[in-house]
């Protein structure tokens, strides 16, 4: 499903926040690899965010 750019950054936003909140990572991500706003694009890149748009 494409979502809209705001969609995009609603997704993104919350997902970084779990993120940098302690929540696990989904994806194997490289250890330099620290930003919870980079983590969460590369997991939207990937479809597997675990969030759902009504």
């Amino acid at each position: 499903m494409k979502h809209t750019k705001f969609e995009k950054a609603r997704i993104i936003g919350a997902r970084s926040l779990q993120i940098s909140m302690g929540a696990p990572v989904i994806i194997d991500v490289p250890k330099i690899m620290i930003d919870p706003v980079d983590i969460a694009i590369l997991e939207y890149d990937n479809n597997v965010i675990p969030i759902t748009i009504k």
